[in-house]
């Protein structure tokens, strides 16, 4: 077998990650079960919408050479409510009287709004302002015209969406299945929160990997197998990664150093998986591997909650929306301007936890804090990661750097980091 490799950059260690994912198959869902997933195939139309020139007001179906001037007075041959059509043409000096979303009635092209009007006896009505003439009518297909593609391939299904879908009468879609990421911690000085006592009196530590892996996985498009805590046993831990099977991606926290009780690795050393890497040239997060146990894949990443966090952000997350069927993977980064002087301590790419704030109209990043890879609230504070150049250890107040944003909706194609 071949030896896994160390010393990767994010960027080499991300595109080798993506290079063993590939989407999931595809299935027919209702478009109520499709919110979130990934469209497989693009949706054409099968209709005009609106199907017919429609009213946008409620008010006074009329022909535009009638209402000149203020004052026309026109007879109200017609009523036209939504869901009704019109029973007769409009002629000259006639109008109808209709309203928002009804058809358009033959000889008529704008409407007057029933504010801009008043009623004259039962069946007249004088037309006080003219602001609308030609205007307040929808077009037939203005919105989406027949046979026209409506949905991409590749759209996530959201609200608006599901809209289009209803709209052009598709209540089925095909989407790529929803990917299931099993999730495992590894240590004996862990605890879950259930044993609340323990963690209270300082005997044990909350394993709080599982909760940010599993709600970062929920967040990104995943359902999740929470494997739960193993010990430092080698039996048990190779029980569990065996529990991960038929998941499409397993993702371990901790096990990953050389220690006597790091089983993990040793585990997957043994074991003939395939281990693509181990090590990155990352802080925090260098101990990372990737490989592939079983046919399933396999992202190992650090046990400090900090760690955690930012490997499963730049590598675990966009294989998650590989998996989903995206085709833009990642959060794009922004240029911003350094708050303060950043000092580091090796060359190595550094993602700092940051805030960002606008500064005399610029976007101003500082530090969350102290930057230790076990101090999560720097993560809970942060709105992107800062991201040091490797060959870069002291940063001078003022300059530009690149920021990950962590909130942002917008994916981009490339590695941005």
């Amino acid at each position: 077998m071949t030896p896994p490799r160390i010393g990767l950059t994010p960027t080499d260690a991300t595109e080798a990650v993506l290079r063993e994912i590939r989407p999931l198959p595809t299935e027919t869902v209702s478009i109520t079960e499709a919110i979130g997933l990934v469209l497989a195939r693009a949706i054409s139309s099968p209709i005009d919408l609106p199907h017919w020139d429609n009213s946008a007001m409620d008010g006074y179906a009329v022909r535009a050479s009638d209402v000149g001037t203020d004052g026309v007075i026109l007879h109200i041959v017609d009523h036209i409510p939504a869901g009704a059509f019109g029973r007769r043409a409009i002629g000259s000096g006639e109008c109808a009287r209709i309203f928002t979303g009804a058809p358009i009635p033959d000889g008529a092209d704008c409407v007057i709004r029933q504010e801009d009007t008043t009623a004259i006896e039962t069946a007249k009505v004088r037309v006080d302002d003219v602001r609308d003439v030609g205007r307040n009518v929808r077009r037939r297909g203005e919105d989406i015209l027949r046979g026209s593609v409506v949905l991409e391939r590749g759209t996530v299904v959201g609200p608006a969406q599901i809209g289009v879908l209803a709209s052009v009468a598709t209540p089925s879609v095909e989407v790529h299945r929803r990917p299931t990421i099993a999730i495992l911690s590894s240590g004996d000085e862990l605890a879950d929160l259930n044993e609340r006592d323990a963690i209270l009196s300082g005997r044990k530590i909350a394993s709080s990997n599982n909760y940010t892996m599993a709600a970062m996985a929920r967040m990104a498009g995943a359902e999740v197998l929470d494997l739960g805590i193993v010990k430092d046993d080698l039996d048990e831990t190779r029980k569990r990664l065996a529990d991960a099977h038929g998941s499409a991606l397993l993702v371990t926290s901790g096990g990953m150093s050389v220690g006597e009780h790091d089983y993990l690795r040793r585990i997957l050393e043994g074991s003939g998986a395939a281990c693509r890497f181990w090590r990155l040239r990352m802080r925090p997060g260098a101990p990372v591997g990737f490989g592939m146990i079983g046919g399933t894949p396999w992202i190992g990443l650090p046990g400090n909650p900090v760690s955690t966090m930012v490997t499963f952000e730049l590598f675990v997350r966009p294989a998650i929306r590989k998996l989903m069927g995206h085709t833009q993977l990642f959060r794009r980064t922004t240029p911003v301007r350094v708050g303060e002087p950043i000092v580091t301590q090796a060359q190595l790419q550094h993602f700092l936890r940051v805030t960002l704030s606008v500064d005399d109209g610029e976007l101003t990043a500082r530090l969350t804090g102290a930057q230790g890879s076990g101090i999560l609230t720097s993560m809970a504070r942060a709105h992107a990661l800062l991201i040091v150049p490797e060959d870069r250890q002291r940063i001078e107040q003022g300059e530009i750097l690149s920021a990950l944003l962590l909130d942002e909706t917008i994916h981009v194609t490339s590695v941005p980091y």
